[in-house]
């Protein structure tokens, strides 16, 4: 009888291991935006240098172009690249109005109620693919995204109730925030916290022209992101007693490193002066306060950290010597410098096409004037354009919403023309031309329910010279912000090589992986973690990192990497776009692309 008994204990404590085992861990993502690989060290991070240097460092990380945020979100949320999920870039075209946004045809989509809206206009789901935390939910998986608005949205956007995921941004508290549940509103009163949250104070002051911008980090609205993340939702989470996933989305540094008034008009020293270094270490304070509460909760040991910058940084160059924009008296803009806009300015000269604003109720842009925000309608009627320019900054989008291939070889024409353009990127239903790859050799095509740019635009980029050229890199760049101030969105390696790392107890201690990882591939991890099947309309995925993994986690064998090159037919002036690239098995990442000579990383 006790020999039986003791068989059914033992099988039983063996069930109970086989049920632990296969149990999900808790896993957290923290993005800290903008975070260059180069300015990880003990001495500017000292919580984000130890945990690369203890757990996995993901040393050959890649950002997906273009190198945006939003963009980048919705690769880590999905797992897709940016093909599928339409998330082109922080701007894009709609081809309807949206409200929300004064009724442009062009949203910034960092914005919660223009994400909402979009959802209307396309069917439920704009981004047509479901996101890790939507599936985490629905599997009784406790889930909440906290930290910058637009980013931290897109990870769970269908559902705008406050449950079951927890939303947390900039726009909590306001008429345009994902509301808390009830639950939350109680835990957050006892815990003294306000159900606003603070704005961004004098870390969102850009300056302008003449005025240097900000000094000062995001401290105070990230300080509350991380109490309410550690004082709230965490030890929530800890007594439901139910695995967890957690996205902490860092504004710092890329808040800091946008609009620094170190360096007014000037290249050097660029992003790399004390505001944009204390960006760096105000994320690497918040991912040290979210250590030591899991520490204190006893989470540790049974909690995933995969962390994943968007993109890197580059410094703002308004420099063009053949732009008839930067010719032009503007106002706002100095003398000789390439105005916002100057794309849609200098394509509606050199195409003879009226230019309209579709920030501003599509009013015409008259000689001597620029569009407000850079986005651009051209063509005789603005309500039917020929020819529209999303701006973004260190690239931009150009759509034909008439499929015009004859308007399509006039505007790559245009384009090849100018110095500060640097690789182009033309959509494959409009045809081959020389000095241009397709968008399909980008993972730029596939099966997104918002329109397909017809081309991406590349701006030029170079370093200015420093013991690490990757972290003083210098890039053109369509935007409001000035020479000398921050930027990203171009295919230079310096913004596609971002910050990753990973430690916990899924992971290897003390482990450099070599091959090549991207955004795409986060979601697909986190998925992997969660051990969740992720239900795809498009075929550009993401591959789990299971080479980072520790032994027992994945039995599949550590696959190679291939270096490639691939290059486009010379334009008549001999300008060709080279991608330069990495693979393993059918996933390509992408290092950088451009004309070489004028895209850093490509030399």
């Amino acid at each position: 009888m006790r020999a039986i008994l003791n068989g059914v204990i033992v099988a039983g404590l063996l069930g109970t291991a086989a049920a632990a085992a296969d149990r999900p861990r808790n896993v957290i993502l923290f993005v800290p935006d903008g975070l260059r690989a180069g300015m990880v060290t003990p001495e500017n991070t000292p919580a984000l240098a130890a945990l690369r240097d203890q757990g996995v460092n993901l040393a050959n990380s890649h950002s997906l172009f273009p190198t945006f945020t939003t963009a980048n979100a919705s690769g880590m949320a999905t797992g897709h690249q940016l093909g599928d999920t339409g998330d082109f870039s922080n701007t894009i075209y709609l081809a309807k109005p949206i409200a929300a946004q004064a009724g442009t045809v062009t949203p910034f989509i960092e914005n919660d109620a223009v994400l909402g809206e979009m959802n209307t206009v396309f069917n439920g789901d704009w981004m047509n693919e479901e996101t890790v935390l939507c599936t985490a939910a629905k599997a009784g998986i406790s889930t909440a995204a906290i930290g910058k608005v637009g980013p931290t949205l897109i990870f769970d956007h269908t559902d705008r109730t406050g449950g079951p995921t927890i939303v947390v941004d900039d726009e909590t508290g306001s008429a345009r925030g994902i509301p808390f549940s009830a639950e939350m509103q109680g835990l957050m009163a006892g815990r003294n916290l306000p159900l606003a949250a603070p704005s961004r104070g004098e870390n969102g002051k850009a300056g302008d022209a003449t005025t240097p911008g900000t000094l000062v980090a995001n401290v105070a609205q990230q300080a509350y992101f991380a109490e309410v993340a550690t004082k709230v939702v965490l030890p929530l989470f800890k007594a439901r007693e139910t695995p967890f996933v957690l996205v902490f989305w860092s504004r710092d540094p890329d808040g800091a490193q946008h609009n620094h008034g170190d360096s007014l008009g000037k290249l050097v020293p660029g992003i790399n002066g004390p505001t944009s270094l204390a960006g760096i270490r105000n994320a690497d304070d918040n991912l040290a306060t979210l250590r030591r509460a899991l520490d204190e909760l006893g989470l540790s040991d049974t909690t995933d950290i995969v962390v994943a910058a968007d993109h890197g940084f580059s410094t703002i160059s308004k420099e063009s010597a053949t732009s008839p924009s930067a010719k032009t008296a503007l106002p706002g803009v100095p003398a000789g410098q390439l105005p916002p806009g100057f794309l849609a300015l200098d394509l509606a000269a050199a195409l003879g096409l009226p230019l309209h604003e579709p920030d501003a109720s599509a009013a015409p842009v008259l000689a001597g004037q620029r569009p407000k925000l850079g986005n651009a309608l051209l063509g005789p009627d603005p309500k039917a354009p020929d020819l529209v320019v999303a701006v973004n900054g260190g690239s931009d989008l150009v759509y034909l919403p008439k499929g015009d291939k004859a308007l399509a070889a006039r505007t790559v024409a245009a384009l090849l023309e100018q110095d500060y353009v640097s690789g182009l990127f033309v959509d494959d239903a409009l045809g081959s031309f020389p000095g241009t790859l397709p968008l399909s050799a980008v993972n730029l095509k596939g099966e997104a329910a918002t329109p397909t740019p017809a081309i991406v635009v590349n701006f030029r980029s170079y370093s200015t010279g420093c013991a690490n050229p990757e972290t003083c890199v210098v890039e053109v760049a369509d935007t409001a912000l000035q020479q000398g101030q921050g930027m990203h969105g171009s295919f230079s390696r310096a913004d596609t090589h971002n910050f990753m790392a990973a430690i916990g107890p899924s992971f290897k201690a003390g482990f450099v992986d070599a091959l090549p990882v991207s955004n795409a591939d986060v979601g697909q991890t986190l998925a992997a973690l969660l051990k969740l099947q992720i239900p795809a309309k498009g075929r550009l995925i993401g591959r789990p990192m299971r080479e980072a993994m520790r032994e027992g986690t994945s039995d599949a064998p550590v696959p190679q990497a291939q270096a490639g090159t691939l290059r486009s037919e010379p334009s008549p002036s001999g300008l060709t776009t080279v991608l330069r690239f990495q693979q393993v098995g059918d996933q390509r990442y992408f290092d950088a692309a451009g004309f070489p000579g004028r895209t850093f990383g490509l030399e």
